[in-house]
């Protein structure tokens, strides 16, 4: 085992390959965590791994565009879209470590909406909006705090009383195809009831359910034309037949499975401790781990064997994971932090911009 600094503020441990998986796969892992209030970037050099830390309030979803140029981040009343900027990384300190750097661009107000996961489709922003039950976008001109486009079909209408506990969803192509919700319920947070065995996956196009009996499921994901979801309450990674809704499961965690992102033939997990009683007690997880069994961190998962090839565990500094992704030929990339003083200095224009000579557009016309 490997273990960092004593004065890191995330005290953690990790398989003697971590580092080596992630150089090898030419990749990165970006990982929120909203109880400790932090984005993190997982990366490694040289076989040895860092992991970069910014801070943000109640971070959850986290999505990259098509292109990975866009990463955006929900939080606790606000969705942050970061730009890539790989004329920057070169500047940063120390002097040609970093390949990629990701700077905040936007922000959009939503109220705490309690979005979870979050999908960048055809460069729109879809969220799963938990309180409202329902699949939402964002406005672009600022008008609203979001705007609804899909609810359960047993949602009878749009209330900010987390009916159902809609949490994750899996987009195919350019749409929003499947998402994970805790109950079939109608009722102010009527899913708590049934939280073992009420969990559903429901196909977005027809309003059918595909699978029941799941314990408390995220992080749906179709990846080579296949489904994937987490049963996290009961620690397991599961594929699920389509047509049938069959589960088979590849893979048992030590942990509350939540957040999951797929990279060819492995399976990045993030894994959660779940200590609140009233809300994680009587989950299988629970009763199958002790509370120093259950573990917090990230598991890379092989999909063919359902092997565990390598890990990183905290030990201190958070208990959960909420949603993870990949960033692919970004081995060492930077993310610069509202509090960073760099950001200061950071100001990008249109190509050409501060050329001599160069006629500015003429201004827009004030309404």
């Amino acid at each position: 085992m490997s273990k960092p600094a004593a004065a890191s503020p995330f005290r953690y441990q990790h398989s003697s390959n971590f580092p080596e998986l992630l150089e090898q796969l030419r990749l990165s892992l970006a990982v929120t965590t909203y109880q400790a209030g932090k984005l993190m970037i997982v990366r490694s050099a040289g076989g040895k791994l860092s992991t970069l830390l910014r801070s943000l309030e109640r971070p959850m979803g986290i999505a990259m565009n098509a292109e990975f140029d866009r990463m955006v981040v929900g939080t606790r009343r606000m969705v942050w879209t970061l730009r890539s900027a790989p004329e920057i990384a070169p500047q940063l300190e120390p002097a040609g470590r970093h390949d990629a750097c990701f700077v905040p661009r936007l922000a959009h107000v939503t109220g705490n909406m309690q979005g979870h996961e979050i999908a960048v489709l055809d460069n729109e922003i879809w969220i799963v909006n938990t309180s409202f039950s329902c699949l939402c976008v964002l406005d672009d001109d600022g008008d609203y705090c979001f705007e609804p486009q899909w609810k359960p079909p047993f949602i009878d209408r749009l209330a900010g009383e987390d009916r159902c506990h809609l949490n994750g969803l899996a987009a195919e192509g350019n749409r929003v195809r499947y998402v994970t919700a805790m109950g079939e319920t109608n009722t102010p947070q009527g899913w708590r009831d049934g939280k073992v065995t009420g969990g559903v996956i429901i196909d977005v196009e027809s309003d059918e359910i595909v699978t029941r009996g799941l314990c408390m499921p995220h992080s749906p994901r179709v990846h080579d034309g296949h489904l994937y979801v987490l049963d996290s309450g009961r620690g397991l990674l599961c594929e699920v037949d389509r047509k049938n809704g069959e589960r088979t499961t590849i893979a048992s965690l030590p942990g509350y499975a939540r957040g999951l992102a797929i990279h060819g033939r492995l399976a990045f997990v993030g894994l959660s401790q779940i200590r609140e009683k009233d809300l994680f007690g009587g989950l299988p997880i629970a009763e199958q781990y002790g509370d120093e069994e259950r573990k917090c961190g990230v598991c890379a998962v092989d999909l063919d064997s359902g092997k565990i090839v390598a890990f990183l565990y905290f030990e201190a500094g958070t208990t959960e994971i909420f949603d993870l992704c990949v960033l692919p030929e970004m081995r060492w990339p930077a993310v610069v932090g509202f509090q960073d003083e760099a950001l200061d200095g950071i100001m990008i224009a249109p190509k050409g911009a501060w050329a001599p000579g160069v006629e500015l557009p003429v201004p827009r016309e004030k309404h």
